[in-house]
């Protein structure tokens, strides 16, 4: 699988979220790549917010995130992510997951990337926002220790569900299959997540970026900085925040 854009350029990417030395198809480098991303491309909704529609056109989305240096949602950063993957000449493919942070049982509208390195599967996602993933994550049932996060795969169903230890207990992210999945397939996903009234993204106002101990989670007018599991709240106001700390300006519509 391709995913390719005429505008862009590895190391406008790279420049982009700060990774320096060689990139080989490699574990190392997939780990970097992931780690170097999820602290400088914020997982946002502002596009949304404003009452737009996501491009889910390549190009698109190396002007937004690359060029005007903006987050988005699943598709768009792990969209941008895939392209470097190419480029770089990493063998992967799209896979749909149902989130399982809603109180009912959801279609598949998120998107994630199995990477094969080696002869094995890991699990790469930089678009899910809060407690997610922080590098990749062999797909096999087992836990893993990421940066002190806890996480676990379990197979139910037939597919796989990732967990994660938040607060002291697991709680289950979302579920897949080793099923590929077509670019193409995400447009119907996008729209609902863009439109509809009982998603998040068009509930709330979202920016979520992790830093090297920790992550930043800015929902409506409450800030949660989590340093070393630790965790601190503020009530603030969301553009200021939004510009503070994480250095994007709100849209309006």
């Amino acid at each position: 699988m391709k995913m390719t854009a005429d505008n862009f350029n590895l190391s406008d990417y790279l420049s982009r979220i700060g990774f320096e030395g060689d990139t080989r198809n490699d574990e190392a480098t997939l780990t970097q790549l992931i780690q170097r991303q999820l602290r400088t491309i914020v997982f946002e909704n502002t596009e949304v917010q404003a009452g737009r529609i996501p491009s889910l056109v390549p190009e698109d989305i190396v002007e937004k995130v690359i060029v005007n240096r903006r987050g988005g949602y699943c598709y768009e950063i792990n969209g941008v992510f895939a392209m470097a993957l190419t480029a770089i000449g990493f063998e992967w493919y799209f896979a749909g997951a149902r989130s399982m942070l809603y109180p009912t049982r959801r279609p598949k509208t998120h998107m994630v990337l199995i990477v094969r390195v080696d002869g094995r599967y890991y699990l790469c996602d930089t678009g899910f926002g809060g407690y997610a993933l922080r590098a990749p994550m062999e797909i096999m049932e087992d836990e893993a220790v990421q940066d002190g996060d806890r996480f676990r795969l379990e197979i139910m169903d037939g597919e796989y569900v990732l967990g994660a230890m938040v607060q002291g207990e697991w709680q289950r992210l979302y579920g897949f299959a080793m099923q590929p999945q077509e670019w193409i397939e995400f447009s119907l996903a996008n729209y609902f997540n863009a439109t509809s009234p009982d998603t998040v993204f068009t509930q709330k106002k979202i920016a979520i970026m992790q830093t090297p101990n920790g992550r930043k989670i800015l929902i409506d007018n409450e800030l949660k900085l989590i340093e070393e599991g630790k965790m601190e709240k503020l009530e603030v106001d969301y553009d200021s925040a939004l510009k503070e700390y994480f250095d994007l300006e709100p849209l309006r519509g």
